[in-house]
């Protein structure tokens, strides 16, 4: 049958299962928005601000597992997703987000709202469309889907002319393309993981995001019994192993525990699965686990030796590796290194000053009370609070920015995490600064009627630049304090939601009850101490065995 390209693109959309959109209307785009204006099936949020939009994408693909998908006109429409892109390129978070540009006749004449949005967005998506054709609409939207859930999943933009979007052509339907990969190991590398797990006395496994994206929770814990070792992760990997187990040791790197830290720099094989060892994990590469072979266990060849050397490695999507690891392991026993490992544990908990409201203890008040729920952060201290304190027990329930640090990326994620999992409570943790980015989401929030929480870490400075310059930079507080009168609270209720301030453990636990029962949006302002510091912390480009904490420095 013969469609237009915008009747085109939402019949792919609904071929691909796509329930929920998120953008923000333009001129170039206003076929696609009249023609999804006649499909209620698709729910459309219109965010306050395009990069709302691809942030929700984002959230929502991270909390699901699923393809989100935002959609912007042309122009600056399109450029505002291009931090969201960004972002989920980083951690690779398969979104499609589809623009509009300027009919073909125009292209490359300057015209109003004209942008390269393809040429803009390759180096940061697994691939970047522009559809001058409209007999090739379909497949391309379907590739894009292909493209970003298969091997490791990432960002696809798709940028489609509006003549394009308004031209006719026969539409045949079709059914999702599904993401079969042909395994990239065999069996000798299999046989070879086998010895080297099977030879370590002193083993330990690191877990990353990899995990998460490929269902491996359950393998994961099986390998770690097997294998009879402690166990560490990356901020990403967060739930892909029980934060309450025994052989738990907490998160590894720069702001790391001391056990895992100091236990990784004395093992003998470190397991690594499903990670990308960026700098905030290695801090000196050649000081990195020099004690250890390194296995590492990753989809991506690309990620093999790039940062660390490693004795051997399987490539392979982690679910599938693990499950053929399992049934060749035999039993391990290592309990001398356990014990070692849990007495770092006990000289060395996680620990802050307990004197007033302070951001670990908010966290720890979270988990008391909500603790089955969605964790949504911003990025600085509070982002490594809550990655500390809250112990997260599945897979999917902390969302985060990690490879790019998205100062901003947090509300928008909370909306699409919120609306992909209305049965579950997300609670979006902020400092001050990112709220001031990405406050005009609470607006969105509210027009959706979404009981999402956010809590604002209100230190009125820039808390994590403002450690850096307390530790490094002899307290050369440049451009780092937040010393205007902004009322959170009456910005919140002047969006429609809820709101209070806080500035003790009594009030908070109070605010926190009442916004858990209010149904609605409900932000709160939690007043802490501009000095409170993230410990424990490495020095960049020191050792990980080279972390200190607030008893050391002082």
């Amino acid at each position: 049958m013969q469609l237009t390209g915008s009747q085109i693109i939402i019949e792919c959309l609904k071929e691909q299962g796509v329930d929920t959109v998120f953008g923000y209307p333009g001129g170039a785009i206003l076929n696609v928005y009249d023609e999804l204006y006649r499909h209620p099936e698709i729910r459309h949020v219109l965010t306050s601000h395009e990069q709302g939009a691809s942030h929700a994408a984002d959230g929502y693909a991270r909390s699901t597992g699923r393809v989100g998908v935002c959609m912007a006109t042309s122009g600056p429409g399109a450029t505002n997703l291009v931090t969201g892109i960004a972002t989920a390129y980083m951690d690779s978070i398969p979104i499609v987000a589809i623009t509009c540009n300027v009919g073909v006749s125009l292209l490359g004449k300057d015209s109003f709202q004209e942008i390269d949005i393809a040429g803009i967005t390759t180096p940061i998506t697994k691939y970047s469309f522009i559809v001058k054709d409209v007999e090739r609409l379909a497949d391309t939207i379907r590739r894009a889907f292909l493209i970003a859930k298969k091997g490791r999943p990432g960002p696809v933009l798709v940028d489609i002319p509006k003549d394009v979007t308004a031209n006719r052509a026969d539409y045949v339907p079709a059914s999702p393309l599904l993401p079969h990969a042909e395994p990239s190991f065999d069996g000798e590398d299999i046989k070879k993981a086998l010895t080297l797990l099977a030879e370590a006395k002193r083993p330990y496994l690191f877990v990353g995001g990899g995990a998460i994206l490929s269902g491996a929770a359950s393998e994961v814990r099986t390998f770690a019994d097997l294998l009879d070792a402690p166990v560490c992760d990356t901020l990403m990997g967060k739930g892909a192993y029980d934060g309450t187990a025994e052989r738990y040791t907490g998160m590894l790197g720069m702001h790391g525990t001391k056990a895992s830290n100091l236990g990784v720099s004395e093992c003998d094989l470190l397991v690594a699965v499903g990670v990308r060892f960026s700098d905030r994990v290695l801090g000196s590469p050649d000081c990195f686990a020099r004690k250890a072979k390194i296995l590492q266990i990753d989809i991506d060849p690309a990620e093999i030796n790039k940062n660390i050397p490693t004795a051997h490695s399987v490539i392979g999507d982690v679910k599938e590796v693990l499950r053929r690891l399992n049934e060749g392991l035999k039993q391990q026993s290592h309990e001398e290194w356990n014990a070692h490992i849990r007495e770092y544990q006990e000289r060395f908990p996680l620990t802050y000053t307990k004197d007033g409201l302070s951001g670990p203890g908010i966290i720890e008040k979270i988990y008391e009370t909500a603790p089955s729920a969605v964790i949504v952060t911003e990025v600085g201290q509070h982002q490594m609070w809550a990655a500390q304190y809250f112990k997260f027990r599945k897979p999917r329930t902390l969302i985060t920015s990690g490879g790019l640090g998205t100062m901003g990326y947090g509300l928008g994620a909370a909306i699409g995490a919120q609306l992909a999992n209305p049965g579950s409570q997300v609670i979006n943790i902020a400092g001050d600064g990112c709220f001031r980015m990405n406050m005009n989401e609470i607006a969105t929030a509210v027009r959706q009627k979404l009981p999402l929480i956010e809590i604002i870490m209100d230190n009125r400075v820039l808390g994590m630049v403002r450690q850096w310059q307390t530790l490094f930079y002899e307290e050369h507080y440049s451009a780092t304090v937040l010393d205007d009168t902004t009322d959170y609270v009456m910005l919140a209720r002047a969006m429609g939601a809820e709101a209070k301030r806080v500035t003790t453990e009594e009030e908070f636990a109070e605010a926190f009850a009442e916004a858990l029962s209010s149904g609605m949006p409900y932000v709160i302002d939690a007043v802490i101490d501009s000095d409170d510091k993230v410990w424990p912390m490495v020095a960049p480009g020191k050792p990980i065995s080279e972390c200190f904490d607030g008893g050391d420095y002082n």
